[in-house]
């Protein structure tokens, strides 16, 4: 009985879309602002420096969890 439980829960954790949204819009903001960097060079140390705090807030968050 209890590994069709266990069946029914993995194929309800394959069906949940929660997050897929956000992660979407994530990499089409990225997207965008690797393509903004590659067209204009001006833009592109502004992006770098933005992924670089980005990065660094990130692993000061997975530090302290």
């Amino acid at each position: 009985m209890t590994y069709l439980i266990d069946t029914a829960r993995r194929v309800q954790l394959w069906k949940d879309t929660a997050g897929q949204d956000l992660i979407e819009y994530a990499l089409m903001a990225g997207f965008v602002a690797v393509a903004a960097g590659a067209i204009m060079p001006g833009v592109a140390t502004s992006i770098s420096t933005i992924f670089s705090e980005v990065a660094s807030v990130m692993t000061a968050a997975t530090a302290t969890s």
